[in-house]
């Protein structure tokens, strides 16, 4: 593609050498191939400006920098004030097709339940569906792994068009707050975006509260274009300022849960392994048996069929689609049910209002204790350590506060922070341990949440990063103790 029809029409001025041929784009040099067009970006601890001496001499066909750099080279340079959205706007060109209907969801939680969900819904409806976000990708082709929740651009961009070419016509994915403000999702063409909730996270890159809401909100102001479907959790605490960006953005709102306009969640009566959900529609009554424990997991659900309805399906069969969700790995998942009668749940819950919701939700379904086995990542927020120390003393019978991704940071010091919030928890660093001497103290009718990692299959301290999966020590546990469901 020549670098002129790569820029656009609202870009800067074009530099000499519009003609010039692109092959490719990368904000990585060491990925500079002859003919790439190499973007250096400003980042939090490296400036792309230094390598570009390296991009030229791998074969850099033109440069893309923040406006203002001092460059001096022999090819064509795009100088922006916007850089990181200015690439994602040229790999959106670069690789042109996408699916014809993207559906985006952000929020602190739920992000891939909702994802999931709404593919799910799409799949049920006859669509080919695909789903992209923190577990990879799932396509009617199979999963493939991505490495982050939101990919940079130049990734996300190759992935739309592989999944245009795979005949996909519908995709719902993630976009986290990191993707946002590194405008990683501009350049998608969005039909909706829907919003789960926000609460504190990712403190040790967002400077403030407001900077990470701001993120969020990109998605609805900036991200998607005027005239969209915005679908938002209507019993969120910021639902005023996410329904004030979507009118201003001449969006077609669509609220959901128990204060939502356009589908409200009438009732909720839990049952064994699930919850039966009244719900009201357009002046219609439906009934829907939802196979999923957990009031979070009914609001995921329901942020699903708004985007889903949004999207132009029938409201009838959506709902009915609902009754057939499987829950994302991780996510408020059943891994083991114990003979004696006692059940164990994997959750992906690393925040405290995650972990708050996910002890709240099991409570109606647990007829005697309820437990808990979970810990803090090292290098982030050392603020909610104690705080979430507090939710489990308060919301769960038993704690057993263990090891999550210590990383650079000491372990035990992490523990120690984690029980300044439950002195009388259990300390055990090993999770392994940890899941094995919770999941020995169940009795009939009890249930054990183990929650920080979900669906991850590693563990990392140090440099390193060790082979674990929570799914396969409460398998190796449950092997110890005798007998699987």
């Amino acid at each position: 593609m020549q670098l002129a029809a790569l820029i656009g029409n609202d870009s800067p001025a074009l530099p000499e050498g519009g003609a010039t041929e692109i092959v490719g784009l990368t904000a990585d040099s060491r990925a500079v191939q002859p003919g790439y067009l190499f973007a250096a970006l400003p980042g939090t601890k490296l400036d792309g400006t230094k390598f570009i001496g390296q991009a030229l001499e791998k074969g850099a066909a033109a440069l893309l920098v923040p406006q203002g750099s001092a460059v001096e080279a022999d090819v064509p340079v795009i100088a922006d004030r916007n850089p990181r959205r200015r690439l994602a706007l040229m790999a959106a060109r670069f690789f042109g097709a996408q699916p014809k209907t993207i559906a985006a969801v952000t929020g602190t939680n739920g992000k891939t339940s909702v994802a999931t969900f709404t593919r799910q819904i799409w799949a049920a409806l006859g669509e080919q569906a695909a789903s992209l976000g923190t577990l990879g990708v799932t396509s009617p082709k199979g999963d493939r792994p991505l490495g982050y929740t939101t990919p940079d651009p130049v990734a996300l961009q190759a992935e739309l068009a592989a999944l245009a070419k795979e005949g996909v016509t519908h995709l719902a994915m993630e976009a986290s707050s990191h993707g946002l403000a590194q405008y990683r999702l501009d350049g998608a063409k969005l039909a909706a975006a829907g919003f789960t909730n926000i609460t504190r996270d990712h403190m040790d890159y967002h400077t403030s509260f407001d900077d990470y809401l701001y993120a969020k909100l990109r998605l609805f102001g900036e991200v998607m274009g005027p005239g969209g479907v915005a679908v938002i959790n209507a019993d969120s605490a910021q639902f005023a300022e996410f329904e004030a960006v979507s009118w201003a953005r001449g969006h077609r709102l669509i609220s959901v849960g128990r204060k939502g306009r356009d589908i409200f969640l009438a009732s909720a009566r839990p049952t064994l392994r699930g919850q039966t959900l009244g719900l009201v529609h357009d002046g219609a009554n439906y009934e829907v048996n939802l196979p999923l424990v957990g009031g979070f997991q009914a609001s995921n659900a329901l942020v699903a069929a708004g985007l889903a309805i949004g999207c132009g399906a029938e409201a009838k069969k959506v709902f009915a689609a609902l009754e057939r969700l499987t829950g994302a790995k991780g996510r408020m998942e059943e891994v083991a049910h114990l003979p004696i009668g006692a059940s164990v749940y994997v959750d992906y819950a690393h925040t405290p209002d995650a972990l708050q919701n996910v002890l709240e939700a099991m409570r109606p379904h647990t007829q005697k204790r309820l437990s808990v086995v979970f810990g803090c990542g090292g290098d982030r927020d050392r603020g909610k350590r104690p705080i979430m120390g507090e939710i489990a003393a308060k919301l769960a019978d038993l704690v057993y506060v263990t090891d999550d991704n210590p990383r650079s940071e000491s372990a035990s010091v992490i523990r120690a922070e984690v029980m300044k919030g439950c002195p009388q928890a259990t300390e055990i660093g090993d999770r392994a341990e940890a899941i094995e001497t919770a999941m020995r103290s169940l009795e009939k009718g009890d249930v054990l949440v183990v929650a920080g990692k979900g669906h991850e299959t590693g563990q990392i301290i140090g440099d390193r990063t060790v082979h674990f999966s929570d799914h396969e020590a409460i398998e190796a546990a449950v092997e110890k103790i005798g007998g699987a469901r």
